[in-house]
């Protein structure tokens, strides 16, 4: 479960890159109800969205140069530089160095052995999310790569972290947690790229999952602000209904109404 009482190698942050920020601020305003505050031109037009008063999720304006449009995952570290040299020694790429952000903290971007990027986060002032889990927040994350068996190895070796193999009607499923903890701190799974046609045309990467209260009226909504819904809703025993959206510039989400019989 991904919580605000932040552990290394668990979720901390996630964030928006888009070629049309004020366009995606109105798409995810009429989307999840957030609202967006730029942090100002110090830090170069970032911004933070909200949830009433709470952060959920930072948001940025990206060039063709920078990389195409992506929600990015954080992941809480104690040493931002320690971190990027396990990373590099278990076979990762570092797409940006260590970098401090004033005194909110000290940050890099990594990518995995299968392609997917990923940051880091070493928590100053600003430790994390602030909403979690809740309809608007971040609930899950994913990890789609063509080899899930290294990728366990990789941030095995880098978070620490713990796997579940758990068994559903369709197969197996990778869960993953933080380092010490158990499966009840289960915050993502581990997929094979080519397992899902909504996601292998993207490479490795990352997908977060956003809570919500109707997972078919929010695909409707997608499409009615000019998104596309990647893979229509559908039910997942034992989890809950889950869609495949992507908005308006191409950055792909999913969303997941939790099943309320399970806790």
């Amino acid at each position: 479960m991904i919580t605000t009482n932040f552990v290394d190698g668990g979720p901390v942050w996630l964030d928006l890159g888009t070629p049309d920020l004020d366009g995606a601020v109105s798409f995810y305003g009429g989307l999840f109800g957030w609202q967006f505050a730029s942090a100002g031109p110090e830090y170069g037009g970032y911004g933070t969205f909200r949830l009433g008063d709470k952060a959920v999720a930072g948001g940025m304006t990206v060039t063709p140069e920078q990389g195409g449009p992506a929600w990015s995952v954080y992941f809480r570290t104690g040493d931002a530089d320690a971190t990027v040299k396990a990373a590099e020694q278990a076979g990762g790429t570092v797409l940006f160095q260590p970098m401090d952000v004033g005194d909110l903290g000290r940050m890099a971007m990594l990518a995995d052995p299968g392609g997917a990027a990923f940051g880091i986060w070493q928590p100053g002032v600003h430790k994390g999310l602030e909403h979690v889990t809740e309809d608007g927040g971040l609930n899950w994350v994913e990890l789609y790569v063509p080899d899930p068996a290294a990728a366990k190895a990789f941030y095995g070796t880098v978070f620490g972290w713990g796997t579940f193999d758990v068994e559903f009607p369709g197969g197996s499923y990778t869960t993953v947690n933080p380092a010490g903890t158990d499966e009840n701190a289960m915050f993502g799974g581990i997929v094979p790229l080519d397992s899902d046609p909504a996601e292998a045309g993207a490479g490795g990467h990352w997908t977060p999952y956003i809570h919500v209260p109707d997972v078919d009226a929010t695909a409707a909504t997608t499409q009615r602000l000019g998104g596309t819904v990647r893979s229509a809703p559908v039910d997942v025993p034992g989890v809950g209904r889950i869609a495949k959206l992507a908005d308006p510039y191409g950055a792909g989400f999913a969303v997941l109404r939790g099943d309320p019989n399970q806790t």
